[in-house]
């Protein structure tokens, strides 16, 4: 497997550079996690890191990867596919934060081409 240098920016790893193996396409991972032992017992405190791009370098393009620190620690949701609807996340009360998308499971047809008509099945 081949690895790269990679620089840390902020958190615990802060100014560290630590090798980190890069995938088929030649990239690292988008987050990196940290786990943080602790010595009373309870489960290990995890640090969170995503992939942001590198320092520009003489034509204005990022020069490979770096991971900064996020401090929320939220790993990432899931891989977003094309095909797929955003889920809307839900506010403090349990109502739509944004007024989201219908769900198509219990949204209602109309009943016929112009809504005011049956549909007629017998043809």
């Amino acid at each position: 497997m081949r690895s790269e240098n990679i620089p840390f920016v902020g958190g615990p790893l802060d100014g560290r550079v630590l090798p980190v193996l890069v995938g088929p396409t030649g990239l690292p991972p988008k987050t990196y996690e940290i786990p943080v032992p602790r010595d009373d017992g309870r489960p290990p405190e995890v640090h969170l890191y995503r992939r942001v791009p590198g320092p520009a370098g003489r034509l204005g393009l990022p020069r490979g990867w770096r991971y900064a620190y996020d401090p929320e620690g939220r790993s990432a949701e899931g891989p977003k596919w094309p095909w797929r609807k955003r889920r809307w996340r839900k506010d403090a009360d349990g109502g739509d934060a944004g007024g989201g998308p219908v769900d198509r499971r219990t949204a209602r047809r109309p009943a016929g081409p112009y809504r005011d008509q049956p549909v007629n099945d017998a043809t």
